[in-house]
């Protein structure tokens, strides 16, 4: 087995053939440091790659599997994380030039537990300024590129996770998703990730704990490791409140049939925005793969839907004023032109805006709670349209995000858990990724699905053309 073919095992995989002695860990962290520092300058995958402390870490995940110590489910395989996600003693930077230099004092809960699980972190993803876009392109650390096309984006706001997944970079990543910013860059990647529910896992460093619309989550090639991630970060702290209620997670090992007889509600084109031509036949053929495999397929379209974006923007522009606005006078032109255009944008709306806001967020959540009497799941275009130019723009304030996320930044509003699994490529080899969307705490529902597609189809396993193949 050659160090690239270590690189494209899944973290199944990986764990798998670690704890039996079938590869160490010191060889699989030194294969992916290998190909992360090879294709780190066309790509820019990273705003830090940590090579000494995962060499280390490696060694002593090596001394534990020869001592038979208990291992984690993680134990040695390497992963990637956001650099907005905090890690004990490393750069934190949020892709801004204000924070480039910040040191993480603690780790965040997601962090820990991924570290406890015998995990080894190779590097901290790029991402755009504060996440606040759909790009990847980071005032202080650069531009992030695609490997399916270098002159396309991975998404974002978590590109350099996505593209660093697409290019055998690492089997795992967390990434953040507050519009849409797990699943914009797996659809764009051609990777799976799940925004799980509100409180599913814990993200208690975000500022209001109970107006939460920001989630932390696993990203993976394949539906399984997407899976096992997930149940190593779900789970309770005290910080979180929505955490605090969260059921158990259904962590049993996916099937590839458990979609037959759900009754799945399919929206080809999202509110008042079509979708492309291409996409939408690309989507398509993969609902029709699940109705294949024996789910029951009905076009959705209600108006509930409609116009989701007015209340998003408020929320979101807001949010970036009352967060944001010391860093924009401390940076100036030194800050991403968009995120200063969003901060502006949220300072233009009143207090009635916001509570108005507010109480249309709450009525989207309760139409959906209805729609989920008549459907098990719900499934969109991730994107409705292919991945973009590296120069397209992307922040939350304009209308090219309205309408190209469209899907996506309504279910950050009602904490409904989202996942993006990939769903063909088009002509041009781009990825396009298909949305499953459910009830409450229905994960393991939409990680079967995910695991039908996979199944039903070779997206999954295909690779970028050289040299990230």
């Amino acid at each position: 087995m050659t160090t690239d073919d270590i690189c494209w095992l899944p973290a199944t995989e990986l764990a798998a053939a670690i704890a039996t002695k079938k590869l160490s860990p010191v060889e699989v962290v030194n294969a992916t440091l290998d190909r992360a520092e090879r294709f780190q300058p066309t790509l820019n995958l990273f705003s830090e790659i940590t090579a000494d402390t995962a060499r280390a870490a490696a060694r002593r995940a090596e001394e534990a599997v020869m001592s038979g110590a208990s291992l984690g489910p993680l134990h040695g395989v390497p992963v990637t994380i956001k650099d907005n996600v905090a890690v004990e003693g490393f750069r934190f930077a949020n892709g801004s030039a204000a924070m480039k230099d910040f040191i993480a004092p603690s780790h965040a809960e997601v962090s820990a537990r991924t570290l406890k699980a015998g995990a080894i972190m190779i590097g901290k993803t790029n991402l755009p300024e504060f996440a606040h876009k759909v790009l990847t392109d980071s005032p202080a650390f650069g531009v992030t590129r695609s490997p399916w096309d270098l002159d396309h984006t991975p998404g974002g706001s978590s590109g350099g996770a996505s593209a660093a997944l697409a290019a055998g970079v690492a089997p795992i990543a967390i990434g953040t998703d507050g519009g849409g910013s797990i699943r914009c860059p797996a659809s764009c990647a051609g990777v799976s990730g799940i925004k799980a529910t509100l409180g599913r896992i814990p993200n208690e460093t975000f500022a209001d704990a109970f107006g939460n619309y920001a989630f932390v989550g696993p990203m993976a090639r394949t539906v399984d490791d997407v899976a096992l991630y997930l149940s190593v970060m779900a789970g309770p702290v005290a910080g979180d409140p929505y955490s605090i209620g969260a059921p158990p997670l259904d962590s049993s090992p996916l099937t590839r049939d458990d979609v037959k007889g759900l009754r799945i509600g399919w929206i080809e084109h999202f509110g008042r925005y079509r979708t492309e031509s291409e996409v939408a036949a690309l989507t398509g053929a993969a609902v029709a793969a699940l109705e294949s495999r024996g789910a029951i397929v009905e076009p959705l379209r209600d108006d509930c839907f409609n116009d989701l974006f007015d209340t998003y923007v408020v929320i979101a522009t807001t949010a970036h004023t009352a967060r944001l606005s010391a860093f924009a006078d401390q940076l100036g032109d030194g800050m991403t032109p968009s995120l200063r255009e969003s901060i502006a944008k949220g300072q233009g709306y009143s207090t009635t805006d916001l509570l108005r806001a507010v109480d249309r967020r709450t009525q989207f959540y309760r139409a959906m709670q209805a729609l989920f009497e008549r459907f098990d799941l719900i499934v969109t275009p991730t994107m409705t349209a292919p991945p973009k130019k590296l120069d397209a723009g992307g922040s939350v304030a304009t209308e090219m995000y309205a309408e190209w996320a469209a899907p996506l930044y309504p279910f950050n509003l009602t904490g409904h858990p989202a996942a993006s699994f990939p769903a063909g490529f088009t002509r041009d080899g781009l990825p396009v990724g298909l949305q499953v969307v459910g009830p409450w705490f229905a994960e393991r529902r939409i990680l079967s699905a995910g695991a039908a597609l996979e199944a039903a189809t070779d997206w999954a396993k295909k690779r970028p053309p050289a040299p990230f193949n």
